[in-house]
């Protein structure tokens, strides 16, 4: 039987230290106080090693994904590079692609007609700033022109041609007409040119389907 040297309480047979005083008892090495418990070594290292290979296969699954998504979109420019056809006619380029097909013209004549709209009397389109691009179902079109007229008198015209559009001006002369009227928005920028003036229109329209 055991007694602790500081208080005198009884102990039980292995304890290090008394339950009583809490005295650390004579003739047990300084080591053995301090020990781990038995066990608590071997499960530090299994959770140290289990959350290294949880990070393995997380690092493995995202290099994976970067490689199918490569793969993929080589696969993918290899197909639409394969079935693209590209003509040209003058100012005239359609592109065909899986997709859809493209076209674009530069033609100022042609741009003017596509509009769609009336072009101000007496102006001249212009080839720099005039474009036709069709893709699916959108066609876009902007048309440049020159009047010798100056710029109140041709937003004069588009504003009675477009009595529910929004019209902005700036003390230097210009004005922004911008009808929204499906399925066509229409947005035509006039500005000064010398004694005459300059405008820009373009629209956007998208085709019905059959």
């Amino acid at each position: 039987m055991a007694f602790c040297n500081s208080c005198g309480a009884q102990l039980t047979e292995g304890t290090k230290f008394c339950s009583k005083c809490g005295a650390a008892i004579a003739g047990v090495p300084a080591a053995a106080l301090f020990s781990p418990t038995p066990g608590s070594t071997p499960a530090a290292t299994a959770g140290s090693s289990s959350a290294l290979k949880t990070i393995l296969v997380i690092v493995g699954a995202i290099v994976l994904i970067g490689v199918v998504g490569i793969a993929s979109l080589a696969f993918i420019g290899m197909r639409v590079a394969r079935h693209t056809r590209v003509m040209q006619e003058g100012d005239h380029v359609k592109v065909e692609t899986p997709f859809g097909t493209a076209e674009t013209s530069k033609d100022p004549d042609q741009a003017a007609k596509d509009l769609g709209i009336d072009v101000y009397p007496g102006a001249e389109a212009q080839k720099e700033g005039s474009s036709t691009a069709t893709f699916g179902r959108v066609r876009t079109v902007s048309a440049a022109f020159l009047s010798d007229d100056a710029v109140e008198k041709v937003c004069a015209f588009y504003r009675s041609k477009f009595p529910n559009a929004t019209v902005s001006s700036s003390d230097r002369d210009r004005c922004t007409i911008v009808s929204n009227n499906p399925p066509n928005m229409i947005t035509i920028n006039v500005e000064p040119n010398g004694e005459g003036s300059k405008f820009q229109i373009a629209s956007v329209s998208s085709k019905s389907n059959p």
